[in-house]
């Protein structure tokens, strides 16, 4: 028997109510109610019913349905996802502090945690990124070789590339059908097609032909290229002004356009527009705008006056007298509308119109002194002027015009006295009255006026200049105690503003007043960590450019009491009192800077040569004697004493120098001065033994092998000087003028081929170099090959597209007449600011008989680089066409003081050993005689 008890033996299961399952809801007594409470919801019954549903393997009964538990479960997955939702977890709980901070910290962790996974994040997406570009790579980077190779596409080639079109069957039938398709012509063009055929042989006295080609002319059928090149000229003319301001000194690229915004705003004030240039609509549509204004706000005086002058604009007076009348009565007040007022009337209703502006603004220092003017009498003005301070006693402006009417000193005296004592903060008065008096009566004065008003620096500046008047200037240091008193009142100006005053003083004379101030208040406020010496040489370079050389020198004086051991200063002073001083003061500087700097041999030759140049021979010998004791073996002392005795005709004295410096200082160069001396001597085979003893102690010295084959050359040994330049140029590979000499040497021999081998091996050792492309095109130009120098030029401008030496050659010798002044604008814009190229658009005014210009580009040249020596033989050479002896001798001058060194001709002449012995002066008017 099993053990199973039967259905009816077995408890009830949980919550079981007996014909649920059929529909029924059972019952329930009194006993069975227990404590009040509520039973289970309806979906509590759906859950048992299919909890039950799936004990007994059955699917859950469908008239009361069951709610799915993965819903739910997912409900609850995402809802126990979210840490906001606290549904069911602590949402009866209390947030407190603890909580707070305790949220706080995990976001803290969780943002490092952030930014340390960054880094590793960032640096795999950038691996990613590149894999992916790698794998797969833009259009534009596949083709980039392609792109870059463009660039070797010769002129010829870009004009052979055929044009790209549409082939298809379809647009081609199109476009042949268009091509076929026919039009009326009108009989306009058939007329002026038969009309054209015919020609007259008249002509008019102006040159213009007769009959129908007159027709032709007013028409526009036939094209004037006389008047298009002209205009075409006029352009280029306006681009390359254009392009030139400013360039010289700005050092811009030369395509920007300055304007003078106060010469601008000058010029428009200068601008009188007459009444009936004005259209008559637009007074009519201001006048109402105006009378809006004035209806709208009558108190408003601006308006009132605004409205008078559209009036007086429109060239009715009187209206414009009425409508500013009314304004007055509106504004009794306004200052500016009775001004206006009086402005607008005669003398005779101004000074009515005037009394009763005062009486209704008898504080109003503008209307008492526009009735003083309106008075014609001297005692009248005194009269309105007296009854004006009466009214304003502080008014210093109205004092002030009753000391300028006073003729007599002592009245104006007695005037600003009592003016100083009414208004004692008034500094202009102060002055003013301490100017009148006496030199001691006006230092009290100046003490009354310094206890007034102690923060005044204009006080202190006046006392300092009278003690300079008074010749105290060097016994009492009145700015010492004025910087003490200022500093005290914190009234200090900027470093900037007592240089200015500075400048002020020497404007007016006060010399010592000036390097006082300079003196005193240069340093104050600058600490030791400060640029203080780069500042200090800025303000003096600023007051140069100013031309406030006495300030600027006061400047230098105190930058070298701080900074005694600085070379740098010594020079840029020791360069003011040459270019602005006199020899004695450039001397005493100079013999100071040796001092300080005794090892400075920079200092001692300028020395030496600033007693040379002025003829003191024995001074100079004495200056490089010193020089020797403080820089032994020093090999610019040497040679300068070389130079010393060599220029005063001591040969045996200066090879004898020669020859110990070469002992005691044996440097490549003084074996280079050695040699040359030696070739101004005529001595050649003395030259070329000291040039080979140098050549073994310094194979790598370019000058050296130049020299060497120079020498070969001057005695017609073609062979041995080849060699020397081929090994010199082995030797030295990047020595651009030793290549250019042994090509000049194969053309001067006639052996072109070899000359164009040596300049293409030259310019593969030096790339980019525009000296050597310069000679391959001239070589080739010269040659008669124009058509090689033009593609030579053309690989040149690609390489070097920033030179103006190219450039120039370019324009000059490779472009037609009417090309020049295009292709130099081109130049200029894409060449920044090149003394050869400017020189090249000179000469092509100078052509065009543009004086002005030309002598405008040409200064600008010089500006630009003041060592280029063909710039001063160029612009020397215009002068002696078309310049008046005062501008020559003004180049001349400042050519021997730029002692320029540089250039395409200047230096072969300036290195001639039969120019040894001439100077800067003679070099010029030898390089300008030789230009072509």
């Amino acid at each position: 028997m099993s053990g199973r008890k039967d259905f009816l033996s077995q408890p009830a299961p949980e919550n079981y109510v007996a014909g649920l399952g059929r529909g029924a809801t059972g019952f329930t007594t009194r006993s069975d109610l227990g404590p009040a409470r509520e039973g289970p919801s309806e979906e509590q019954w759906k859950e048992l019913i299919s909890k039950r549903a799936q004990q007994v393997g059955a699917a859950p009964p469908t008239a009361y349905g069951a709610t799915e538990k993965k819903e739910e479960n997912d409900e609850d997955e995402d809802r126990f996802q979210d840490p906001e939702n606290e549904v069911g977890l602590f949402a009866n709980g209390a947030y407190d502090r603890d909580d707070d901070e305790a949220d706080r910290i995990y976001q803290e962790v969780d943002e490092k945690m952030d930014r340390r996974r960054k880094i590793r994040r960032e640096i795999r997406e950038r691996q990613e990124r590149e894999e992916y570009e790698r794998n797969n790579p833009k259009i534009q980077q596949q083709f980039a070789d392609l792109k870059r190779s463009l660039a070797s596409v010769s002129d010829e080639d870009w004009a052979n590339i055929p044009e790209v079109g549409d082939l298809t069957g379809k647009n081609r039938r199109t476009k042949q059908n268009l091509r076929q398709r026919f039009y009326a012509v009108p009989d306009s063009v058939i007329a002026g097609a038969r009309d054209s055929a015919q020609f007259d042989t008249s002509v008019n006295d102006d040159g213009s032909q007769t009959g129908g080609q007159t027709l032709d002319h007013a028409d526009g059928t036939m094209t004037n290229f006389a008047d298009i090149g002209a205009a075409r000229d006029k352009v280029l003319k306006v681009r390359l002004d254009q392009a030139a301001q400013g360039s010289a000194t700005e050092a811009t690229s030369g395509t920007a356009t300055n304007i003078d915004p106060k010469g601008y705003l000058t010029s428009l004030s200068k601008t009188e527009v007459k009444a009936g240039e004005v259209e008559v609509g637009d007074i009519k549509r201001v006048r109402v705008l105006l009378e809006s204004v004035i209806k709208t706000n009558p108190k408003h005086a601006p308006g009132w006056i605004a409205a008078a002058r559209l009036e007086e604009f429109a060239g009715k007076i009187v209206a414009a007298r009425n409508v500013i009348s009314r304004g007055c009565e509106f504004c009794p007040k306004s200052e500016d509308a009775w001004l206006e007022n009086i402005r607008l009337n005669d003398n005779h209703n101004a000074k009515i119109i005037a009394a009763n502006a005062i009486k209704n603004n008898d504080r109003s220092t503008r209307l008492w002194i526009e009735a003083m003017k309106l008075e014609s009498d001297q005692r009248a003005k005194k009269r309105v002027l007296r009854r004006a301070i009466d009214n304003i006693p502080q008014s210093v402006a109205i004092w002030k015009e009753a000391v300028n009417l006073e003729e007599d000193p002592g009245d104006a005296r007695l005037l600003l006295a009592k003016a100083t004592e009414v208004i004692p903060l008034s500094v202009e008065l102060w002055l003013a009255l301490a100017r009148l008096e006496e030199p001691e009566q006006a230092q009290k004065i100046l003490n009354k006026a310094r206890m007034a008003v102690p923060t005044s620096y204009e006080i202190w500046i006046a006392a300092a200049r009278l003690q300079e008047q008074m010749g105290n200037a060097n016994k009492v240091n009145v700015m010492k105690r004025a910087v003490q008193s200022l500093a005290r009142e914190s009234a200090m100006l900027k470093r900037e503003d007592w240089i200015a005053q500075a400048e002020k003083c020497e404007e007016e004379g006060a010399i010592l007043t000036c390097g006082a101030i300079i003196r005193e208040t240069l340093g104050y406020g600058l600490d030791e960590d400060d640029d203080r010496k780069e500042l200090w040489m800025e303000d003096a370079a600023s007051s140069i450019a100013r031309e406030r050389y006495e300030t600027a020198r006061a400047i230098y004086a105190y930058a070298l009491r701080i900074f005694v051991n600085k070379k740098s200063i010594w020079l840029q002073a020791a360069d003011l009192e040459r270019n602005h001083g006199t020899k004695q003061a450039l001397w005493q500087l100079l013999e100071k800077a040796v001092e300080a700097c005794p090892q400075s041999e920079v200092l001692w030759m300028q020395l030496a040569k600033e007693k040379w140049q002025s003829g003191e021979i024995d001074d100079a010998r004495r200056v490089l004697g010193l020089a020797f004791k403080q820089n032994p073996n020093n090999e610019d002392i040497w040679l300068a004493a070389v130079k010393l005795e060599a220029d005063n005709k001591q040969i045996a004295q200066a090879r004898e120098l020669l020859a110990t410096a070469r002992h005691e200082a044996g440097t490549d160069r003084v074996w280079i001065k050695s040699v040359a001396f030696e070739r101004q001597q005529g001595d050649d085979t003395t030259a070329l033994d000291l040039v080979n003893q140098a050549l073994q102690v310094y194979p790598k010295a370019d000058k050296l092998w130049m020299m060497k084959g120079q020498i070969y050359e001057s005695l017609n040994k073609i062979p041995q000087a080849r060699e020397a330049y081929g090994t010199g140029t082995r030797a030295c590979p990047k020595s651009v003028p030793l290549w250019l000499l042994g090509s000049r040497l194969e053309e001067k021999a006639g052996v072109i081929v070899k000359a164009r081998s040596v300049l293409d091996r030259a310019r593969l050792a030096i790339p980019k170099n525009a000296q050597l492309w310069t000679e391959s095109v001239r070589v080739e130009r010269q040659a008669s090959n124009t058509t090689q120098a033009k593609i030579l030029m053309a690989k040149a401008l690609q390489e070097v597209p920033s030179s103006g030496l190219l450039w120039s050659e370019s324009i000059w010798h490779l472009e037609p007449r009417t090309q020049r002044k295009s292709r130099s604008l081109e130049a200029i814009k894409k060449v920044d600011n090149d003394p050869v190229l400017f020189v090249t658009v000179a000469r092509i005014f100078w052509g065009e008989r543009r004086l002005e210009k030309a002598a405008s580009w040409f200064e600008k040249a010089i500006l630009l680089d003041k060592e280029v020596g063909d710039t001063w033989a160029w612009y020397y050479k215009f002068l002696l066409q078309h310049g008046t002896e005062e501008k020559r001798e003004d180049v001349i001058a400042k050519c021997v003081l730029s002692e320029p060194k540089y250039g395409q001709i200047w230096p072969r002449v300036a290195k001639d050993v039969r120019n040894a012995s001439k100077g800067t002066e003679e070099i010029l008017k030898i390089v300008a005689a030789g230009l072509e």
